[in-house]
């Protein structure tokens, strides 16, 4: 080591101070001398882990995070099981318990923190022990070859993973707690006492509200008595009410303590040249026993230790995971802020699952998951973004649909799916494409399930996903599965075919393709229809104002307009049977209704048609739309001209684009009114690839129209407009995604109708804006969108493609 280099010592040999270091040397390699001390002596191994090593599902050599191998490639100076006791801040140097010295020019404390004991009589007999490192492992399993009965003090996560463990090696194991119910930290009442039945199943057993007043036994622990006078028999009483910050040296020093070392936000103490990450450190008031809290600091003090810029450390969101064999528990946020509200619970007492949302000030604030974590990640990034608590409430209330392929497929490429390293789904992608193709082998390259082990099936799904061909950004093109039983095209080489070939229409198309079926199906001919652009068969989708929080009049000559300006939707049986449905059987048609308004002539015609075709019944939607199924087909031409308003079939080709309204105010409902409804006039009869939902918000209302789960959404900002894309409000629920701010409304219109005249071009037929995104990259349409030749591009090539009728519609209010 060059004695020219500035000399960096790091107290405390864990995974804070460890992957702090591995930080510094993936940012400036040679940039320190570094020294580390650490108590045990032992190379760094992941703590949290040790659970699994007790519980029989990993050995020692499996939780080691970095080797002895790794400190010398590293050129690091470790000195372990040689503790540091004391820190001469003036001369700048350390000392050990065993007599070593190191000068240091900057000092981490990663001190970590040891297990609470709590002082009561008869603590110190033996077959008392803690659960903290690796020889409370062993001592616990050697007690476990002797005696029969175990007491665990504690009912939070390190207890109920402990006594887990001691079940696992044959023992009789009693959790004992003085709250009322488990983990009364993380969970509410009700998850607590479904997760105390499932562990009865596997054979623990619970002393619920019981105070512990004495360990009893002549020379070793023989039991525990109680406040209540009762009395347990044990032969193993393991610790684990909680921990302690290890703040004695750093106190001693004179830097500044009080439940932990104070730090500010880029981890500086109190003394110069001195910084403080892990469990020993107390941030605005906290104090973090997690691992992924650590984590962040660490990476933030790298920063500042190699002199780059960087975001300070603002706190973390607190969240947990039980690592129990056959028991999926997930917590995070504000679960016990007793000014948190529910915003969404739900139980299913077959599936064993519960789910419930918390939110404070409008924005989600807490989470709890019993039986199925799948969502914690979203739910954590809800929480860390500070999302808005309606989006979640009226999506998450939807029936669930596709399984866990589907929830993969849905996930963001930026989405995290390990917190504790935040390792991106596009990062584990990235590493599978190049050649990691196991979980441990992507654990090795990302580090990804590397830590806590609770996003491992998620991590798995994720490697699943990509070796079976599925994209992100950057990557290749996805898998093209068949349109159909059809042809074995699928829709991207269909697309690609039909551009290259010219045909002039499906039967043609067909036959050229080598079309199993001469005539093919709804599903092929929809999407051959629509890659083909035929104005003949295609319906006339317009964009239809529904209103959200703010009812929007439209002008009756806006609504003859319409009408005027719309195509016969299927003009007669031929149309019909190049839909793929033959004259005697029936559609649903819709009229559309602007913003929901209707007038009483226009009812009355509604009315008259319901009653010629002998309908059973119309149907009113709740996006301002009145269905009227059972219309014969051949009957759909006519119907136009009856009603007098443009109409939607089923199994056209052309897709709605649907925009919602939401405002504070009635001014700001006439802005986002007029906004909305210049939206639609862009958008009038252009036809695209799957349904769209816009939603125009004003005046900074808080998110009145689910912005956040729609595919396009232009809301008011102090800024000016910001736009987002990509929203999901059913399962898996997906967050819209930023793509620009704009400092007017023309901008942002602009940004909105280019974003979508790209999803026309570049979109299979039936993909969804959010799967759209997903493939393309966020960043790729960010710049494409935010270049202003490329932009000008795209709407050039909208405006062309318009109807020569289509700027003189004057849809308005």
């Amino acid at each position: 080591m060059s004695a020219s280099k500035p000399k960096l010592v790091v107290i405390g040999n864990g995974m804070a101070g460890v992957r702090c270091v591995e930080e510094i040397g993936r940012l400036a390699p040679d940039l320190y001398d570094i020294t580390i001390f650490g108590n045990e002596p032992r190379p760094n191994y992941n703590r949290i882990l040790l659970s699994k090593v007790l519980q029989g599902d990993a050995s020692f050599d499996d939780v080691v995070t970095h080797d002895w191998a790794w400190y010398q490639e590293q050129g690091i100076r470790l000195h372990a099981g040689h503790p540091v006791v004391r820190i001469d801040a003036s001369a700048r140097r350390v000392e050990t318990s065993t007599g070593l010295f190191a000068d240091y020019d900057r000092l981490i404390v990663a001190t970590g923190s040891s297990a609470f004991i709590p002082p009561l009589p008869g603590v110190g007999k033996p077959g008392v022990i803690a659960f903290r490192n690796v020889d409370d492992c062993r001592t616990m399993m050697e007690a476990a070859a002797v005696y029969r009965k175990a007491a665990v003090i504690g009912g939070g996560l390190l207890g109920l993973e402990a006594a887990r463990g001691l079940l696992n090696l044959g023992m009789e194991v009693t959790v004992v707690h003085n709250a009322a119910y488990l983990m009364n930290r993380q969970l509410d009442r009700t998850s607590a006492e479904m997760l105390q039945r499932e562990l009865e199943r596997q054979g623990m057993r619970f002393l619920l509200g019981k105070i512990t007043e004495k360990i009893v036994g002549r020379k070793r622990a023989e039991g525990l008595a109680f406040s209540d006078g009762s009395k347990l028999q044990a032969d193993l009483i393991v610790m684990a009410v909680g921990i302690r910050p290890n703040v004695e040296v750093a106190k001693a020093a004179g830097i500044r303590t009080n439940r932990a070392i104070v730090v500010n936000d880029y981890l500086e103490t109190s003394c110069p040249g001195v910084y403080a990450v892990g469990e020993c450190a107390e941030h605005d008031g906290t104090v973090y026993g997690l691992v992924a809290p650590l984590f962040e600091q660490g990476k933030v003090l790298a920063k500042v230790l190699c002199g780059m810029e960087t975001e300070p450390y603002r706190g973390s969101v607190p969240y947990a995971q039980l690592k129990v064999s056959g028991v999926d528990v997930f917590s995070a946020g504000a679960i016990g802020d007793p000014d948190a509200e529910t915003v969404l619970q739900q139980f299913d007492g077959i599936k064993g699952t519960y789910k419930r949302v918390l939110s404070k000030n409008g924005k989600v604030a807490g989470a709890i998951l019993y039986g199925d974590t799948a969502e914690g990640n979203s739910l954590l990034g809800y929480l860390k973004r500070g999302a808005d608590a309606a989006a979640v409430s009226r999506s998450d209330s939807r029936p669930e649909n596709g399984g866990g392929s589907d929830a993969v497929a849905a996930m963001p490429d930026e989405e995290t799916v390990c917190n504790c390293n935040a390792v991106s789904k596009a990062a584990i992608a990235k590493a599978v494409r190049e050649g990691a193709n196991t979980v441990e082998l992507v654990r090795d390259r990302t580090k990804a399930s590397g830590s806590c082990g609770g996003c491992k099936p998620l991590v798995a799904a994720v490697v699943k996903h990509a070796l079976a061909g599925g994209g992100s950004a950057g990557s290749e093109r996805e898998e093209d599965a068949a349109v159909c039983g059809c042809t074995t095209l699928g829709h991207a080489a269909l697309k690609e075919e039909i551009a290259a070939r010219g045909f002039s229409d499906a039967a043609q198309a067909m036959a050229g393709l080598g079309w199993t079926r001469p005539d093919g199906c709804p599903a092929c001919r929809a999407a051959i229809r629509y890659y083909l652009g035929s104005a003949e068969a295609a319906e006339a989708a317009g964009a239809v104002i529904s209103a959200g929080a703010v009812a929007m009049p439209v002008s009756a000559a806006a609504a003859e307009a319409m009408t005027a300006a719309a195509e016969a939707a299927i003009p007669g049986a031929a149309a019909a049977a190049e839909a793929g449905v033959s004259a005697e059987e029936r559609t649903t048609v819709t009229p559309k209704l602007l913003a929901g308004v209707v007038r009483a002539d226009q009812l009355r015609r509604i009315a008259d048609t319901i009653e010629r075709y002998g309908l059973s019944f119309a149907n009113l939607t709740g996006e301002g739309r009145i269905d009227l199924p059972g219309v014969p087909v051949e009957a759909v031409g006519a119907l136009r001209e009856t009603l007098g308003l443009p109409i939607e079939t089923a199994g056209g080709i052309g897709r709605e684009a649907r925009i919602l309204i939401g405002a504070r105010s009635g001014k700001d409902a006439q802005t986002a009114a007029r906004i909305g409804t210049e939206l639609e006039r862009r958008l009038h009869r252009l036809r695209l690839p799957s349904s769209v939902t816009a939603a125009v918000v004003a005046g900074f209302a808080d998110n009145a129209s689910g912005l956040l789960v729609r595919d396009i959404g232009l809301a008011e900002a102090p800024a000016g407009w910001e736009i987002y894309a990509g929203g999901r409000s059913e399962r898996p629920i997906r967050q819209a995604q930023l793509i620009a701010v704009e400092p007017d409304e023309e901008a942002a219109l602009e940004i909105a109708v280019s974003c979508l005249q790209w999803y026309r071009e570049s979109a299979y037929y039936g993909e969804p804006v959010w799967k759209w995104l997903d493939r393309i990259g966020l960043v790729a349409v960010r710049e494409k969108l935010l270049d202003p030749d490329r932009r000008e591009e795209l709407l050039g090539r909208w405006f062309g493609e318009r109807h020569p009728s289509e700027s003189a519609v004057p849809i308005g209010i």
